[in-house]
């Protein structure tokens, strides 16, 4: 049974991403226009995700925010109403090893490129949140905190965070120390402490700077390769 979504508080009404962006691009023929955010940048366990939404012309969802504005009992009972409203919609990641062989940026750029591949269907423009183009697909707008201002974007916000929430609160089960049902791989004092006594477990990014804290010394960080030193060796 699908979730119930919350009424609308008070703080958050007047503050709906809007279409104007979409409707521009669409005005111009671009009728295929995909948005884009990630969740995840900031974790220190679990992978970085690109959510990618295309959202019909012709019919709307209410109580889309910025999924930062939402409360988790809020994004999950969007969750199911955004996911059948989309014409397409996916969710790419990158893993805590692809994160640290390859370093954030790229990692952010592989998540996207899956997430655009499992779409499953070809696309005119892209509308990303940020100010860089962290899914190289050509045709793209930039949109700093295009999260609050796009609607295509808002509901791939929300879509990645659950997506990649579930993730999270799927391997507190393997990983019960780290309270990854709670703080779903990000920083914190609980986590932090839970570092400082059983170490980092196979899914943190161990060439993350908090493992050089640690008084658990039985993992050091890992130093990802200098690529430009790679050529010469």
């Amino acid at each position: 049974m699908a979730a119930t979504v919350p009424q609308l508080r008070t703080a958050l009404r007047g503050k709906s991403p809007s279409l104007s962006y979409e409707r521009a691009l669409w005005s111009a023929g671009k009728s295929v226009v995909v948005g884009m955010d990630e969740v995840g940048r900031g974790a220190w366990a679990g992978p970085v995700s690109v959510g990618a939404a295309v959202v019909p012309q012709g019919r709307r969802v209410y109580k889309i925010r910025d999924s930062k504005m939402l409360t988790e009992t809020e994004r999950e009972g969007l969750f199911d109403r955004l996911a059948d409203w989309c014409v397409a919609w996916a969710v790419g990641h990158a893993t805590h090893t692809e994160c640290d062989e390859l370093g954030m940026s790229p990692a952010l750029t592989l998540a996207a490129g899956r997430a655009l591949e499992r779409l499953g269907i070809a696309y005119d423009h892209v509308l990303l949140d940020g100010n860089w183009d962290f899914a190289l697909g050509g045709s793209a707008d930039l949109l700093v905190k295009g999260d609050a201002r796009s609607l295509s974007i808002a509901t791939a916000s929300i879509l990645a965070k659950v997506t990649r929430d579930r993730l999270m609160a799927e391997a507190a089960a393997d990983f019960p120390y780290y309270g990854f049902d709670q703080n779903k791989g990000y920083p914190g004092p609980d986590h932090r402490a839970a570092l400082h006594a059983y170490g980092p477990s196979t899914i943190h990014r161990r060439s993350w700077v908090f493992m050089d804290g640690l008084a658990w010394s039985g993992v050091k960080r890992l130093e990802r390769p200098d690529p430009q030193q790679q050529l010469f060796d």
